[in-house]
């Protein structure tokens, strides 16, 4: 029996090598004055950004810029909008990474609004966003968040007392998706590496989410098989390759669609806890915290009995990544297989320790506090989110 669920929209979405080339005439079809957002300098010296602002001014579109550096913080967000009051901009251009596209989201909501972000911050301001937006046009250079499909943007004030906290509406999801391939082929080994472990743990963590439905459960193993197939060529000898990055693209855009209608679990906690702290790309920490996270997880379910649903989908992840031949074996192997195979794609992709970014075991305590379960299959102890951390600590 098939429970009720609601699905909420996608964006309209241009897929395939070479797309870029459509985002002129779709920026024109939209009309006005563009906002443009973009990160540090990586799609200038990629030597994409040339020929899309060259077709943009062909086109005659007159442009602002704004830059989003790292993670967007809400000061970036509040200060970008007051130097853009009265500039006439009537759409939002992101092109970058998943920090990008997030800029944009806010960005598109706040040009609306004469207040601070922060006052529709979940946990922070807690007022409701009306959902008036400006248009807007998300084209993704990496393969991991699925940003360009999701409709919350993730802000983040990094310190002891830092936070990371998203502004959340249906209207927040992009008008318009363009996922060009061939944008990702400049993206280095450790970026590909880290938000393609990103892709891989959304589409799980939605995947085996106390809130799937058929709709995402059909979605999220489209996109881990193509994520299976295609990581590790993507970190390595299929970098070049755009069918390899095509894969990892579409994995990355199922991703979005599904953590946008299934939620996410607990490593996704753990990063929004961690994110705020440390200045620690998220893709790190998911991808560092997938297999202890996927152990402890698989390990506590056996433990407390039942919920034999969501080892089956555990079991059917490991068949699906092992391989074919091991399609007849029984759930526990396929499970251990699972969590077998995630730990040697981090190990194999070298992926950094939470140590590396200053987490300490003395701040344990403090991550656990802030951490929530989110919609994991089960609700881990404070005792077993500590030993996923500590597990990727040295």
């Amino acid at each position: 029996m098939i429970s009720d669920f609601q699905f909420i929209s996608v964006p309209r979405i241009i897929f395939g090598a070479g797309s870029r080339d459509l985002i002129a005439e779709e920026m024109r079809r939209l009309g006005g004055r563009a906002l443009v957002v973009t990160g540090g300098g990586s799609l200038e010296e990629s030597g994409a950004w040339g020929g899309i602002e060259g077709q943009i001014q062909k086109a005659g579109i007159a442009c602002e810029r704004v830059r989003a550096l790292g993670e967007p913080s809400p000061e970036l967000i509040d200060e970008s909008v007051a130097a853009l009051r009265g500039s006439g901009v009537t759409l939002v251009l992101s092109i970058g990474g998943g920090s990008v596209i997030d800029a944009g989201k806010a960005l598109s909501a706040m040009m609306t609004q004469d207040c601070s972000v922060t006052e529709f911050m979940e946990g922070i301001g807690g007022r409701e966003h009306n959902g008036a937006v400006l248009p807007h046009i998300a084209v993704p250079t990496t393969s991991g968040t699925g940003s360009e499909a999701t409709k919350n943007a993730v802000l983040s004030h990094v310190g002891p007392d830092g936070y990371k906290r998203s502004i959340r509406h249906d209207n927040f999801i992009p008008d318009l998706a363009v996922v060009d391939p061939e944008l990702v082929l400049s993206c280095p080994a450790g970026v590909t590496a880290a938000t393609g472990l990103d892709a891989c743990t959304q589409l799980l963590e939605s995947y085996v989410s106390t809130k799937a439905n058929p709709m995402t459960d059909a979605l999220a193993l489209s996109g881990l098989g193509f994520v299976g197939d295609s990581l590790l060529l993507a970190c390595g000898e299929g970098a070049g390759d755009t069918a390899v990055r095509a894969a990892m693209a579409y994995g990355s855009l199922m991703s979005g669609i599904c953590l946008a209608n299934a939620g996410l679990g607990v490593v996704h906690g753990l990063a929004a806890s961690i994110g705020g702290m440390f200045d620690i790309p998220h893709g790190i920490v998911c991808g560092t915290l997938l297999g202890t996270a996927t152990e402890e997880i698989i390990g506590a379910l056996r433990e407390r009995g039942g919920e034999s649903v969501v080892l089956e989908k555990y079991a059917r992840v490991g068949a699906l990544f092992a391989g074919r031949e091991y399609c007849r074996k029984d759930r526990n192997f396929l499970c251990d297989k699972l969590i077998e195979i995630l730990h040697a794609w981090i190990k194999e992709l070298d992926i950094p320790r939470l140590r590396d970014y200053g987490v300490l075991r003395e701040d344990c305590a403090e991550i656990v506090r802030k951490t929530e379960n989110k919609n994991n299959p089960v609700n881990l102890t404070p005792a077993e989110i500590e030993r996923v951390i500590v597990k990727r600590l040295v």
